[in-house]
């Protein structure tokens, strides 16, 4: 190692131009102007001249006395190092003293241009590739130092061609050249569309940081070609194969060889019957059953050898196509009713029967066929049924009672495989030839008050009927034809007495209809025979009186919004929140949870002003409540929501995003020195809210700072030179935004220049303010024992003249007196 470096010739660390014969190294950058002297060399008092040999390159030269200089600019891509060997020679030529090794190390200046290895770079990428990935790269060569910002290549795509939508597809990482897709490149290159697309790529030196770097271009030519990564078509697989398994059914494949591939169970199925090989192949790995689960849909995933996904999932869809493997059913037993004298042809009722096979296919087309009656009385055939629908008709003539009240039918329901027989119940019931009579045509006057709960029975209502009991023709059902336009009542018919139980279905309204004639009708779900209708012995009614009850005002909707600009003029009108009280009472208007006093509110015509000034930084959605009060009366009130929506005005300054402290540059400055700041600030996201200006806060410090935007929310805090003391530096910063109207800011960035170890601020140890000397402590120290030793005195003092007084007063006590304050 050298005792010490010079930089550039001339004066070394220790300030000295000239010292003893003895090993050094010295640091020159290239390209300095020749002939410049590099340190003078002294030898012993016998020594007359001294010798340079080594890697001299006809460029370092040594006087007689000592000189060492170059005569040559240095040049470091020729040569990095020089290593030279120096002796001090007697008259005779003899060395008295070295030889010494003497090193040139050659400093780099940014004196090469960047280049590119190719004028043009050709490259193919799949459409949807993952973003990120690169699919090539482009490579340049700096003869500088890589070791310094000289040589730190900073690579950019400069132009795409086309550029649709002024969308940028394509990436480039600005270190290493790698070329990717960006998440819109990702989504919609489409060779269908563009096939091909011409990059620019330029790279500079100086890490692309200074405006003197050096920079070329090149041109990257990109063909997009189909991706093959995408989902097959549907695949059908027959249920119930009896083929060996597993099947191929369909594959995937990446766009590239070596993908390693597997299947996603979407559906959770706790038994996935499905595999993918390394090739890509899916298959079935079980037979399937499409009345189980008739469709599957499950994704296959392709990743690389490190399990990182290499693009999107795809997802596979598998329909299990149908066969008949389900024989048709139906019901236990079909129970139809008949009246007697129907006459031939009369719909009797449909036979419902079902196939579990796919639905709409010859399948499960279902044929109905009949087998047997029984009995065969008065004749056989009495009843027919529709092929295809199930509809069972009266086939030869009506039915009597008396002949037979009861018909077992059997039914073959079958599809193209398989056949079910079915069983039915026909009924032959009396022939609704008697009508419903109420035992009571006027049940009189009801009074109910307006708040009777819903579902209470008011009132039970009954007719008779003498058509055979418990069929179809003597059953009753009560409507209510008259007084009741808004369906506030019903009905339900008990089916073992067939009395009507008249409910309240809704609410009732003594305002809307404080009186209400109430008819009912009673009638049978069966026909009357041709002949027979209803009369007035159908018919019943009865007067239903509501009573007033106080109710609250009410509103016409639970939430009234409003919307208005944070600036808006205080006793700006805002809206107006009504409600109406049902018994017509004047009503009084008030707000409540009104926190911020924002609001005031009209109380006889519920208009809402504002009250204050508003603020949308501090709540953008202002909720309220507005209180309508019944004025007389019980005071009833109820409560509506008032939304106050507030739009956003550029009304704030803008800050700095965070607080930045412990800000340092390492004393003294090598070169200069630049740090990142961020600013915002707290108005709504906008076109403005992101666009922020940059300046030094006052123009004596442009001397030594400047202040570079990056973009509309960084920007770049620089030092112009290295001359700087250490201490603190206060730096104010003007910002601005661009909104409408623009507001400014001034903030202050605190950048101390301070000695580093270990890339960390150092300072000694020193006195500061608030903390004592050592003097002062030690004086602190003394007078607090010097107190403490004065409080013992008293009190051992105290103690021994109470304790003389005890023995005078009683010398015979056993026992100590207490110490007494």
């Amino acid at each position: 190692m050298a005792d010490y470096c010079d930089r550039a010739g001339g004066r070394g660390q220790e300030g000295k131009f000239s010292g003893p014969l003895k090993p050094m190294t010295f640091s020159i950058f290239e390209g300095q102007e020749p002939g410049q002297i590099i340190f003078q060399f002294k030898a012993s008092s016998s020594a007359v001249k001294f010798e340079l040999t080594g890697e001299t390159d006809d460029i370092f030269m040594i006087e007689n006395d000592g000189l060492l200089y170059y005569t040559k600019a240095l040049d470091r891509e020729t040569r990095a190092v020089h290593h030279l060997q120096l002796a001090a020679l007697d008259s005779q030529g003899n060395i008295v003293e070295g030889p010494v090794p003497i090193t040139i190390e050659v400093k780099d200046i940014n004196d090469n241009r960047p280049m590119f290895l190719q004028s043009n770079y050709e490259g193919w990428v799949r459409q949807n590739s993952r973003p990120g990935k690169p699919f090539m790269y482009v490579n340049a060569t700096d003869l500088d130092d890589p070791n310094t910002l000289n040589g730190q290549l900073f690579y950019q795509i400069t132009l795409q061609l086309p550029l649709v939508n002024n969308v940028m597809y394509f990436q480039i990482n600005n270190k290493t050249g790698a070329i990717s897709l960006t998440q819109e490149g990702s989504k919609e290159l489409d060779p269908a569309k563009n096939s091909f697309y011409n990059l620019m790529v330029s790279v500079k030196d100086m890490g692309g940081q200074s405006e003197n770097s050096f920079s070329q271009s090149t041109y990257v030519n990109i063909t997009v070609r189909e991706n093959i990564w995408k989902a097959p078509e549907q695949v059908e697989i027959t249920e119930n194969s009896t083929e060996p398994h597993p099947i191929k059914i369909t594959q995937v494949q990446w766009n590239d060889p070596g993908a390693h591939y597997s299947l996603i169970n979407k559906e959770k199925l706790p038994q996935f019957p499905f595999s993918i090989d390394k090739e890509g192949n899916i298959y079935v790995t079980q037979p399937l059953d499409r009345e189980e689960k008739d469709s599957h849909v499950f994704y296959a995933t392709a990743k690389d050898e490190s399990g990182k996904s290499l693009a999107f999932p795809v997802e596979v869809h598998v329909k299990v196509v149908d066969i008949n493997d389900n024989p048709p059913t139906c019901p236990a037993m079909t129970v139809f009713e008949v009246q007697e004298n129907e006459i031939v042809g009369s719909s009797i009722g449909y036979l419902r029967a079902s196939d579990r096979d796919e639905a709409n296919t010859f399948n499960s087309i279902l044929k109905y066929k009949l087998v047997d009656q029984a009995p065969k009385v008065p004749s056989d055939g009495l009843f027919l049924i529709e092929e295809y629908e199930g509809k069972l008709q009266l086939g030869k003539r009506s039915l009597k009672k008396q002949d037979n009240p009861l018909y077992n039918l059997t039914v073959e329901v079958a599809d193209r495989d398989f056949q079910t027989l079915c069983f039915v119940q026909v009924h032959v019931i009396d022939i609704n030839d008697q009508i419903p009579i109420f035992k009571v045509s006027d049940y009189g006057d009801v009074t109910l008050p307006e708040d009777t709960a819903i579902g209470s029975t008011i009132l039970v209502i009954e007719a008779t009927d003498a058509d055979e009991p418990f069929t179809g023709s003597s059953k009753i059902l009560y409507k209510i034809i008259k007084g009741d336009p808004e369906g506030r009542l019903e009905v339900i018919t008990d089916p073992k007495t067939n009395a009507g139980y008249v409910t309240v279905k809704q609410a009732l309204d003594f305002e809307a209809q404080p009186v209400a004639n109430i008819v009912f009708k009673a009638e049978n779900p069966e026909p009357l025979v041709s002949g027979v209708s209803y009369n007035d012995s159908s018919y019943a009614s009865f007067t239903l009186t509501v009573t007033d009850v106080n109710e609250a005002p009410v509103f016409p909707q639970h939430i009234f919004q409003a919307k208005v600009s944070e600036d808006a003029a205080i006793g700006t009108r805002l809206g107006n929140v009504t409600a109406r009280d049902p018994e017509g009472l004047a009503i009084r208007y008030s707000l409540s949870g009104d926190k911020r006093g924002w609001l005031k509110i009209d109380s006889v015509t519920g208009e809402i002003f504002s009250a204050a000034r508003l603020d949308r930084e501090a709540e953008s959605l202002y909720r309220v409540r507005v209180v309508a009060t019944e004025i007389g009366g019980s005071a009833l009130s109820s409560v509506a929501d008032f939304h106050l929506a507030l739009t956003d005005v550029n009304d704030n300054p803008p800050r700095l995003a965070k607080e930045y402290t412990g800000l340092f540059f390492c004393h003294p400055l090598s070169a200069a020195e630049s740090l990142i700041f961020e600013a915002t600030d707290d108005d709504l996201q906008s076109l403005w809210r992101s666009q922020f200006t940059f300046a030094l806060g006052r123009e004596s410090l442009k001397n030594d700072w400047q202040v570079s935007k990056i973009n509309g929310t960084h920007a770049r805090l620089s030092t112009k030179h290295t001359r700087f003391e250490e201490g603190v530096y206060e730096i104010p910063i003007l910002l601005s935004d661009e909104g409408k109207p623009p507001m400014k800011g001034t903030v202050s960035l605190s950048v101390t220049f301070c000695q580093c170890v270990e890339g960390s601020c150092f300072r000694p140890a020193g006195r500061h303010d608030g903390i004592p000397t050592v003097g002062m402590a030690v004086g602190i120290l003394l007078t607090t024992l010097l107190v403490i030793a004065a409080i013992l005195a008293v009190v051992f003092y105290r103690m021994k003249k109470d304790e003389g007084k005890g023995n005078v007063e009683n010398p015979q006590s056993p026992e100590a007196k207490p110490l007494r304050s």
